[in-house]
């Protein structure tokens, strides 16, 4: 039957383009339904966008400061719009490779909203959004509105941001991260509520581009997900460069007016104070986008706005399945997208791994930049281990050094019995780049006389990734 396959996904964010790719690459006839953009949020309206964003303000940032480097800016400034154009066409021309990849692979692009009516049908109909075109139709492969078989349907709708009651986003002086990718033109003030990787991230873009930035956390320290000592470093850094922020402290109300908010913001101890901006970004978390796909008139199980499955992502009604975002957290794309492959090979009967979550790294783009994996050192503590830890400052590299970035910090947690690397932290220059390196190495039990044993290329930045380990061990050099 010509509406009829083996997996239908519903989304195409990074774990539903993926998951349909590789469902492809196991000779499984595969459909997936999109009813807005190829490659979803992170790629549209997320990760992807607001990295071209950041790395204009670093490029700003770096003009500002060139007399640090012997080089001379004159009259430095930027555009608005055109920082946002640039910023969109990276999205647009990564949102056309999409639509190059699932035409190469011979996956069916159905255009609309999907509603799974029975286990193994969908229904889909016209979208309520307007949908991109893909940059590389295929009329072959591209379909509407209709009825689709299919042995196995994966739920892949990724998530959307929570919104706290009293202060939902009005579009104009009130923010989600869309309306922040996009400023028509930049606050002179703003107020950032929460401080996890999306507020931060948007905390360090505009206080970058100049606009007075302050940032409310309910929790007692920034980037609350991160080890202790990196929230710690993090906000010294932050508070240093002039961003204000606000911890144990809650936003109970904002008066929303014609020239902008003014923030009631309640202190621990009950105190209010009056924070007046231009704008607000509510950055308080995502909640999955688990409605109207039918799921709960088919029984399917789901727990604080997530659908419930196993490590295959298996849900509780045989033939459907979830991945990413709406199956819960970490919300985050190569998450979504490692869940996805190990949820189509088992569906083609081979035996995957089910995912290690502990081993899934963060990374938080903000200057200067986050990234980790594992245990902190308080959660290797509480788990009983006995634990050996190792830091190395980015002032005792030499390529740091160079590059005009001596602030930061690698910090490594072992086992002090059996040498197992139980995670990894850092902060400074580049580290999201050199987060890899540990995740490998703990995906391959490595201990402690592997990383010793192994020889660093200098000058580099990874450097501090061995000497931490040294460190950890009493055999650190640099430092």
């Amino acid at each position: 039957m010509a509406n009829s396959y083996d997996v239908l996904i519903i989304g195409s964010g990074p774990g539903g383009y993926v998951t349909a790719i590789r469902s492809a690459q196991l000779g499984l006839k595969t459909a997936i339904v999109e009813r807005e953009h190829l490659g979803g949020i992170c790629l549209n309206w997320g990760c992807i966008p607001t990295k071209a964003l950041l790395r204009s303000a670093e490029i700003y940032h770096y003009m500002e400061n060139a007399k640090d480097y012997g080089l001379v800016a004159e009259k430095v400034g930027f555009d608005a719009a055109a920082v946002v154009k640039r910023s969109r066409g990276v999205s647009g021309q990564l949102n056309g490779g999409v639509g190059h990849l699932l035409k190469k692979n011979k996956v069916d692009v159905i255009w609309g909203e999907a509603k799974i009516t029975k286990p193994g049908e969908v229904k889909v109909s016209k979208s309520s959004k307007k949908p991109m075109e893909p940059q590389h139709p295929n009329p072959k492969n591209t379909l509407g509105e209709g009825t689709y078989k299919a042995k196995h349907v994966i739920v892949a709708t990724g998530a959307r941001p929570r919104v706290i009651p009293g202060i939902e986003p009005d579009g104009k002086n009130i923010w989600t991260y869309f309306e922040a990718m996009v400023p028509d033109e930049m606050p002179k003030s703003l107020v950032v509520m929460g401080s996890g990787a999306i507020g931060i991230e948007f905390a360090s873009f505009y206080h970058t581009m100049g606009v007075d930035v302050t940032v409310i956390e309910l929790m007692d320290r920034i980037v609350p997900v991160e080890d202790e000592e990196i929230s710690k470093l993090a906000r010294k850094r932050f508070e240093k460069a002039g961003i204000k922020i606000l911890t144990g402290a809650k936003v109970s109300k904002v008066e929303n007016g014609a020239k902008g908010i003014t923030a009631h913001v309640k202190d621990k101890d009950g105190k209010t104070q009056k924070i007046s901006a231009d704008k607000l970004i509510s950055a308080v978390g995502v909640q999955g986008n688990i409605e109207n796909l039918g799921l709960e008139e088919l029984g399917v199980k789901t727990d604080r706005g997530c659908i419930v499955a196993d490590g295959y992502g298996v849900t509780n009604i045989k033939g459907i399945y979830a991945i990413g975002d709406v199956a819960g957290p970490p919300m985050l794309a190569h998450k979504a997208e490692h869940e996805g492959v190990i949820c189509v090979e088992k569906i083609a009967g081979q035996s995957p791994h089910v995912m290690d979550k502990a081993l899934i790294p963060g990374c938080t783009y903000c200057n200067p930049q986050i990234a980790s994996v594992g245990m902190t050192e308080a959660q290797a503590k509480e788990a009983g281990h006995k634990i050996k830890v190792g830091r190395f400052q980015f002032i005792g590299n030499g390529k740091a050094i160079a590059l005009g970035e001596p602030d930061g910090l690698v910090k490594t947690v072992f086992d002090e019995k059996t040498g197992q690397l139980l995670g990894a932290h850092m902060i400074g220059a580049e580290v999201t780049e050199l987060i890899q390196g540990y995740v490998v190495a703990m995906n391959l039990e490595t201990t402690e006389e592997e990383l010793i044993n192994a020889v660093f290329p200098h000058p580099t930045l990874s450097e501090m990734m061995h000497e931490s380990v040294l460190d950890a061990y009493g055999r650190v050099i640099h430092m």
